[in-house]
């Protein structure tokens, strides 16, 4: 597995000799400048500001002052790519509307925001003469005694030359040892060099780019792709339902249709009898397709909404069932389906498994949530997994951050619940 970082790369017995002191010493080079640069915006910003600060356009400068650090996180962002190889995601929200009066509301209400000022501070005071201190100690000081060969050959008399301007070095043979002690000191640099990136890295990653940051814009985004995935399927059930009932179930009607006109005009005989048997297999596949296209996505739920298709549910239940479902208007398609087919796989459960003589329907819509409530009189002990299809149940409604719970002791009742957060209800 290839290193993604200084710290793994040093791990390795040949990270001298790999691209990661390189890489290194980019990154603390680029820090070193863009931390100079952001010290003389910052300073001439503050002394702007505090000149004007009695006029109308001090007020853009200071505020400019306040939001700096966003553009700097954004370029330290970018340059983390160079020793760090896991992505370092944006923090900020997007504005709830557009224009520059929602942008500047939701940053300075960020949390985000005031960290990077921070971390600007951060870098234009401290940080980046730390960079270039690391960078000369790492790779300017070894790289200045390598080439003491190349500096007493250019010197004048070719007989001495001065390293760092702090020795001389007298006569060929001791050039050359230095130009070897240049060399192990590059190799040292370079662990230098990989600690000093990696150590500033995990502290900018910190500063403006944390670890939970990234694990919430990853759930946001799991979350919004998975409600993505359940519209999709959602439409995609309809879609099956709209080809069934206007294509295959209507040639299956024209089918039984002429089968009934053929069974009429034939005399009596064999002939009759088969054709007889032919309509009445064709009706029993007509209503069997009718109650496939049903289940899939009745027409009275898209139609008259969760109430008037839990009522129908209820009708047409073996079980008789008590329905006191009372909803101000219509709820989001997502929320209305998994709602009604949770109500009739329940209800199927209690007419297969529960021995019940009365099944009961309570909920609302309340407080954000949508509430059902299934209970029946029958001699309970259901358990979910046990093929009942709870289990299947409890994943749909949680896809839509909701909650399902099952009450059912041996001996009865049973009572299950149903809790589904959605935007208040609809006209």
């Amino acid at each position: 597995m290839q290193p993604r970082n200084p710290w793994q790369a040093m791990s390795r017995p040949r990270y001298p000799l790999s691209a990661w002191p390189w890489r290194s010493a980019a990154y603390l080079l680029t820090g070193a400048v863009a931390g100079a640069a952001v010290l003389v915006g910052i300073v001439v910003s503050v002394v702007a500001g505090g000149v004007l600060a009695l006029v109308l356009v001090g007020l853009p400068l200071l505020l400019g002052t306040v939001l700096a650090g966003i553009p700097v996180a954004r370029l330290e962002r970018r340059r983390l790519r160079l020793v760090d190889g896991d992505p370092a995601h944006d923090p900020h929200l997007p504005p709830a509307a557009p224009g520059l009066r929602a942008w500047l509301t939701t940053r300075l209400r960020e949390r985000a925001t005031w960290r990077e000022l921070g971390h600007a501070l951060l870098f234009a005071g401290l940080l980046w003469p730390v960079d270039a201190l690391a960078l000369t100690a790492g790779l300017l000081v070894p790289a200045a005694v390598t080439a003491t060969p190349l500096l007493m050959a250019t010197a004048g008399d070719g007989r001495e030359a001065k390293v760092l301007k702090l020795w001389t070095v007298t006569g060929w043979p001791a050039a050359a040892g230095a130009a070897l002690l240049g060399v192990v000191l590059l190799a040292l640099g370079g662990y230098v060099l990989g600690a000093a990136a990696g150590a500033r890295a995990g502290l900018t990653r910190l500063l403006i780019a944390p670890r939970e940051a990234e694990l919430h814009a990853r759930v946001t985004e799991l979350t919004r792709s998975r409600v993505r995935l359940v519209d999709a399927f959602e439409a995609e059930r309809r879609r099956i339902e709209r080809d069934l009932h206007d294509g295959a179930q209507q040639r299956l009607v024209a089918l039984t249709m002429t089968l009934g006109l053929a069974r009429l005009d034939a005399p009596p005989g064999p002939l009759a009898d088969q054709l007889a048997k032919a309509h009445e297999e064709s009706g029993r596949a007509l209503r069997e397709l009718r109650e496939l296209v049903h289940g899939i996505h009745p027409q009275v739920l898209a139609d008259y909404g969760l109430e008037a298709a839990v009522a129908d549910a209820a009708d047409r239940s073996a079980v008789p069932v008590d329905v006191d479902l009372s909803l101000s208007g219509r709820l989001p398609a997502s929320v209305e389906a998994a709602a009604y087919f949770v109500v009739c796989e329940a209800l199927a459960n209690v007419a297969r498994h529960s021995g019940a003589n009365r099944a009961r329907v309570d909920g609302g819509h309340r407080d954000g949530r949508l509430l059902l409530e299934i209970r029946d009189d029958g001699r309970g002990g259901a358990r979910a997994g046990a093929g009942s299809g709870l289990t299947g149940l409890a994943d749909r409604v949680s896809v839509l951050d909701g909650r399902l719970t099952l009450s059912s002791p041996v001996g009865g009742p049973t009572l299950l619940r149903v809790e589904i957060p959605c935007a208040p209800c609809s006209p």
